[in-house]
């Protein structure tokens, strides 16, 4: 273990971590940064450094990114050597894309003298001062203030056609990806029964010209509001007791089509669609923590003050999808890793610490 104590650890990669990068190497607060492990394990869960945004194609509801060439400004603000995990950019015009974003975020908190570190934080110590952070390959560090912003990962259902086809047609956000032109007077489908998988269907109706909403069982779990907004919707058609068996596609394309199976009556059969959006939940990226701060009956890390970023353990912090279960949007994320680091500045301020 090193015997330095690090003023503040930021964990986690994504649009809340870097956010809170940016915001605490601006305040000096010297902040290390632990973006996750490039091990096959975090590619599988889709937790590999730069958080679920790198797994999406064009952001388009990104303050700050109208579509245009953005090669030249990559190729400017990022030196070719430390573009991470980022496909080779187009000269066509695009929206930005959720790898270049990341990049660029990644970029301005390093322009700023964040350490940067890609390793797992594995196991933590938060039962005394200072927080005890074990991590995958680096050994042990200690801070004073810690910021979780390890964010959450979407449910999938774990079938090999549909990891094939992420990003080309398959995606867990219909807000995020749900404009694309790819989608646009296409059918769609939705799986799921909550409110969520409602809320996806229903936004999804402004583009597309149908919506397959697949439910395993013969009601919805959804809130009475949603049921009826999603029974009445003209463009909203409901499959009962289906379940996903394949996501089909070609390789130009990207999905063609799902083969379904009629749980009660065993019957298969194929409906064409553009789209698979999946909207069963998502599992925050908590492990590391141990239940040692509160947690919400959904498993989120728990905000325990209003217009704060506070956890139950006095100094640590949590920014982003990790303990937002509601928005999850990037430009939230990112506003409450801003939060969290003028939260983090402030108590080292009151504490004498910097």
């Amino acid at each position: 273990m090193t015997d330095k104590v690090e003023k503040t650890i930021i964990i986690g990669s994504g649009p809340a971590a870097w956010s809170a990068a940016i915001y605490a190497a601006r305040a000096q607060l010297e902040p290390l940064v632990f973006e996750g492990a490039m091990t096959e394990e975090n590619r599988q869960q889709g937790t590999l450094p730069l958080g679920q945004l790198a797994l999406t194609t064009e952001v388009e509801n990104y303050a700050g990114f109208p579509s245009g060439n953005l090669k030249a400004f990559i190729d400017s603000a990022i030196d070719s050597e430390q573009q991470y995990l980022l496909p080779p950019v187009s000269d066509e015009e695009h929206a930005v894309t959720g790898p270049e974003l990341m990049n660029l975020m990644r970029q301005q908190a390093r322009n700023f003298g964040t350490r940067i570190i890609t390793d797992d934080v594995v196991d933590t110590n938060l039962a005394g001062k200072p927080f005890e952070i074990d991590t995958l390959a680096n050994g042990k560090f200690r801070c004073h203030t810690l910021i979780v912003a390890t964010g959450a990962r979407a449910n999938y259902l774990g079938l090999p056609s549909e990891d094939a086809y992420k990003n080309r047609g398959v995606s867990a956000c219909a807000v995020c990806d749900g404009a694309l032109p790819r989608f646009r007077n296409k059918p769609l489908a939705v799986v799921g029964g909550g409110d969520s998988a409602v809320e996806e269907a229903t936004f999804l109706t402004k583009f597309a010209s149908k919506v397959y909403l697949i439910v395993r069982r013969n009601e919805l779990r959804a809130s009475k509001i949603m049921q009826e907004r999603a029974l009445n919707h003209e463009k909203i058609d409901i499959l009962w007791h289906h379940e996903v068996l394949e996501v089909l596609g070609e390789e130009k394309k990207g999905v063609t089509a799902l083969k379904l199976i009629q749980n009660q009556e065993k019957t298969e059969k194929t409906v064409d669609i553009s789209g698979l959006f999946l909207a069963i939940g998502h599992t925050p990226n908590t492990t590391f923590l141990r239940d040692q701060v509160e947690i919400t009956n959904k498993g989120y890390v728990k905000w325990t003050a209003a217009a704060r970023t506070y956890t139950s353990v006095e100094g640590v912090f949590a920014a982003g999808d990790v303990a937002d279960d509601y928005y999850r949007q990037a430009i939230t994320s990112a506003g409450t890793g801003c939060m969290a680091a003028l939260d983090a500045e402030r108590l080292l301020a009151e504490h004498g610490l910097i």
